[in-house]
């Protein structure tokens, strides 16, 4: 933390002096000597892709969340790529989903010739509300795409009754959600196919990274295939095997996770359990020094949820959502706003004609959200500089303490 003068008070944005000189980001990797030694270990083996890491960091990685099957892919929006195509997503079929999530959760659905269509969100914790959900079902609709929105996990009772019901494919987009539970059951565990992202601001990382966890065989072989050309073998099979033939039998990317980023998301993965540990010793500092501020609406968690705490987005009420994040901005501290709902992006603006207030919980909530730092690598004293921030600013621009 930065000594300050005890009599300058003034915001940094107005020439006062910052909280903190360097800027603390909204979240970054934590990465250590035993990350680099597995790396360095597969840069001196056989295999650099498409090697053994790769079975290795699935077979470990279902086991943690609790999955039969789990299928690597080189980036999060790539495993939900894969995801939508194993649930057989086409021209005219319709996949509901959240407007309150990054473009990626969407798009793929266009990739593959389906339509995204979105529904309003829950007040409380900004994930997708299943009653809305089920109004916007058709005939056409094919899955159900709900998003554990900042890590905490959708309502997947209410989402898992839905689908069996209607007949839907559950696809439950978990790249905020690594390490969190939903009625003492890991995610991971209850959707047909759960996606995780390994970004380095999320809970583990593998540089860009993706996993996508079923309890079904055949949408794990289909996956596998999909993100290898749509080859119905991998160059490894082929070498043991001694044979050179193989066949492309459907449409497919090459999304494979390199033996080397598997290496590290391995080392990583032996972490995740004290990395979830400590983002939830800083949400509940967040929720015990920020709870007296009335004009922040702190996030929501419902009983029966462990969330894993990728994002702690609060809802700024009272004062201009703009002011408060330059303001934050210029003390030091490296606020985000997630998101934009994808509704109002130009691109879907002009090929769906959204024109704005279709989704007004989505819309209300993204003019007021900002996003506080949140990952496993802060120490105590950046939680306090961020505090301090917050109520500096707040104290400012409400003219009473804070």
């Amino acid at each position: 933390m930065i000594v300050r003068r005890e009599e300058d008070t003034r915001l940094a944005v107005e020439g006062g002096t910052p909280v903190r000189e360097k800027l603390l980001p909204y979240g970054r990797q934590t990465i250590d000597e035993d990350d680099v030694a597995a790396v360095v270990e597969v840069l001196r083996s056989d295999w650099l892709t498409t090697g053994p890491k790769v079975g290795e960091f699935e077979e470990a990685f279902a086991q943690r969340v609790g999955a039969p099957h789990a299928v690597a892919f080189s980036s999060g929006t790539a495993a939900l790529h894969g995801a939508i195509f194993a649930a057989d997503v086409g021209p005219g079929d319709e996949v509901v989903t959240s407007p309150l999530t990054f473009c990626s959760t969407a798009n793929t659905v266009l990739f593959q010739g389906g339509t995204p269509v979105f529904a309003d969100i829950s007040q409380d914790t900004m994930c997708l509300e299943p009653r809305l959900a089920e109004r916007a079902l058709t005939r056409h609709s094919r899955a159900l795409l709900p998003v554990d929105y900042a890590g905490h996990a959708a309502d997947l009772g209410a989402f898992r009754e839905l689908a069996d019901r209607r007949g839907l494919i559950l696809i439950e987009d978990a790249c905020h959600s690594l390490g969190a539970s939903f009625e003492d059951g890991p995610v991971g565990s209850i959707a047909d196919l759960t996606v995780f992202s390994f970004h380095p601001v999320k809970h583990i990382t593998t540089g860009e990274g993706g996993m996508v966890t079923t309890g079904d065989p055949e949408l794990a072989r289909r996956m596998r295939m999909f993100r290898s050309h749509g080859i119905d073998s991998d160059p490894r099979q082929r070498q043991r095997t001694g044979r050179w033939h193989y066949e492309m039998t459907e449409l497919g990317l090459n999304y494979r996770l390199p033996d080397l980023m598997c290496a590290l998301g391995l080392s990583q993965l032996r972490k995740l359990g004290a990395n979830i540990a400590r983002r939830r010793e800083i949400a509940a500092a967040y929720g015990e020094r920020l709870a007296d501020i009335p004009e922040l609406r702190l996030p929501g968690v419902r009983p029966g949820v462990d969330p894993a705490w990728h994002l702690y987005a609060v809802r700024v009420d009272g004062i201009e959502r703009e002011t408060v994040f330059r303001a934050l901005r210029a003390e030091g501290i490296g606020v985000n706003v997630h998101y934009v709902p994808v509704h109002l992006h130009p691109y879907y603006r002009r090929r769906f004609g959204y024109a704005g207030g279709e989704f007004p919980v989505a819309e209300a909530a993204y003019g007021s959200l900002i996003s506080l730092p949140m990952f496993h690598g802060m120490t105590d004293d950046d939680v306090d500089d961020v505090v301090q921030a917050v109520r500096k600013v707040v104290k400012r621009y409400t003219g009473r303490a804070a």
